[in-house]
């Protein structure tokens, strides 16, 4: 399961260090792709291929659009000896990475964040209170 958060910073040829534990979840090579609210998603390749299952059982004309965006953005990559990944230029742009980068763990799968848009998402999205945005009834 992956879940924490981690800092890091993207070097100017697009390299990104990837936590060992994440790593270690991930596989030796997994797929990312443009997701949601301007970050990356990080997919071990099980997990890719069941994301990948749903995406292609919704109906063309609703999600046509979408499916050109993720799969016209996803990429295979490996981790270097030193637990980098090369994250390609078009991706850096549209998640806005350029130097200070936030990886979360998502549980079944890990985002890559510009730091400042990580941190104003929070500060827009999080009243302080989790169990009010979840619903005490279900705890």
């Amino acid at each position: 399961m992956l879940l924490g958060e981690y800092s890091h910073t993207i070097d100017a040829k697009g390299r990104l260090f990837v936590p060992a534990r994440y790593r270690e979840e991930l596989g030796e090579s997994f797929i990312i792709a443009k997701y949601a609210n301007g970050c990356i998603a990080v997919y071990s390749r099980s997990v890719w291929e069941k994301f990948v299952e749903k995406l292609l059982s919704y109906p063309d004309i609703k999600s046509l659009s979408t499916k050109r965006i993720i799969f016209s953005s996803a990429q295979e990559v490996e981790p270097d000896q030193q637990g980098r990944i090369l994250v390609g230029a078009k991706l850096r742009s549209f998640a806005k990475l350029e130097k200070e980068v936030t990886i979360i763990g998502m549980s079944d799968h890990a985002e890559i964040w510009a730091t400042d848009v990580f941190e104003e998402y929070i500060r827009e999205n999080d009243d302080g209170n989790l169990l009010n945005l979840l619903g005490e009834d279900n705890f």
